[in-house]
């Protein structure tokens, strides 16, 4: 007789000891919008655990454009892009992303997750060879074991190691080497250049997640190949829509024969209804805002630099970075629940990050910040943060 299969529901002693100790912090109800300030469990919260970062979820042109597309286009497309799906709002979207990140052409997915899934496995097969960053996104993982190419991983930002795998691919072998631009749980940035140097030395192809890059980094929020001006030697451009571009969806930018045989091999793609009207109207729009504010980014990134020069001088240790994601380690997987669930109770809300999100011993608290967050906003988390922190010596200390 077999085991019984939910025999494994029974057994979540971690979670029930989180939940017990009450620092349990996931699946918090907000009843407000996403915003730099937000009501969560009926208290006000300041947030800085969002990837909102052009803060454009709330912004009134963006809103008006979702409702638009309601009453025009109804609720659901009720198919995929392959069949009934398709809408003109689909293709106009692509075409503006295409010409925004200086690729020949775009194709869009309902979901970021879904995007990764849908490229790697129609791209890459059984006898291909996907080389990963170690700290690369869930989905890109997950778009391997779905290709069914051989996966080799290198350490995180090792460009020896990268090598090193380079040389184990077979010279009748493809490749595809595959990073994030922003990495999302410390917030530092690929070291794209030299990937794209081993690239060409190797004959491999390139392919830059740039779920965290897009709105943030970059002339005017073109994304982590702008910004190393290497647009042109990145092959596979992937992005979302859910973080600066305020709404739900992704897209993968490349030459359009690229394109041409993804939408018709990929399986996440074509067996998957199609972006809802109102969302993909509202990505055009916070698009439309991106383009006419090329300020947004760096307003962004000032403040980024205005926070981390804060926490700095409260004490704060921090990891080093360059972009709005701005971790902090605690290192320990509980310490870093309870951590949280003291500075959430203070009154701001901030990220948990743990393994599998991050490697063993390495658990960290992660921040993130919005183009609309303000100096007083930022000095009051601050001054939060530093405050709980304080009661943990091992974790608080000199930069």
């Amino acid at each position: 007789m077999a085991i019984d299969l939910f025999k494994k529901c029974e057994q979540m002693d971690a979670v029930n000891l989180l939940r017990k100790r009450e620092i349990y912090p996931y699946f918090r109800e907000l009843q407000s919008r996403q915003d730099v300030e937000v009501i969560m469990e009926g208290k006000r919260r300041i947030m800085l655990g969002s990837n909102n970062y052009l803060g454009l979820t709330t912004n009134p042109n963006v809103i008006e454009a979702g409702v638009k597309a309601l009453e025009k286009y109804g609720s659901g497309c009720s198919g995929s892009r392959f069949l009934n799906g398709t809408l003109e709002l689909h293709t106009q979207l692509e075409r503006e992303l295409a010409e925004f990140v200086g690729k020949e052409g775009c194709m869009t997915l309902s979901t970021g997750f879904q995007s990764n899934l849908g490229i790697i496995s129609a791209i890459c097969g059984r006898g291909d060879y996907i080389i990963c960053d170690r700290e690369n996104h869930a989905s890109i993982y997950d778009g391997c074991k779905l290709s069914y190419a051989k996966m080799l991983r290198f350490r995180h930002s090792d460009m020896e190691d990268l090598e090193r795998q380079l040389k184990n691919v077979p010279d009748e072998a493809g490749c595809l080497i595959i990073t994030d631009g922003v990495f999302s749980m410390s917030g530092d940035i690929c070291k794209l250049p030299e990937i794209v140097a081993l690239a060409k030395k190797y004959g491999a192809r390139v392919m830059v997640d740039d779920a965290h890059g897009l709105g943030v980094l970059g002339n005017g929020g073109r994304g982590t190949a702008d910004y190393f001006g290497l647009t042109d030697s990145v092959d596979i451009i992937m992005g979302t829509f859910s973080k600066s571009l305020a709404s739900i969806g992704g897209f993968v930018a490349a030459d359009n024969k690229v394109l041409d045989y993804v939408r018709h091999c990929s399986r996440p793609f074509i067996f998957c209804a199609s972006i809802p009207p109102a969302n993909c109207a509202t990505a055009i729009a916070a698009l439309n805002e991106l383009k006419k504010n090329p300020a947004l980014p760096a307003r962004l990134l000032q403040l980024a630099d205005y926070y981390r020069s804060g926490l700095k001088q409260r004490g704060v240790k921090i990891i080093g970075s360059k972009t709005p994601i701005v971790a902090i380690y605690t290192y320990d997987t509980v310490k870093t629940f309870e951590v949280t669930e003291k500075i959430y109770q203070a009154g701001v809300y901030v990220n948990a990050a743990v393994p599998p999100s991050t490697p063993e011993g390495e658990a960290l608290i992660r921040t993130s910040l919005m183009a609309t967050h303000t100096e007083p906003i930022l000095d009051e988390a601050m001054d939060t943060i530093a405050s709980v922190l304080k009661q943990y010596p091992e974790i608080y200390g000199e930069n």
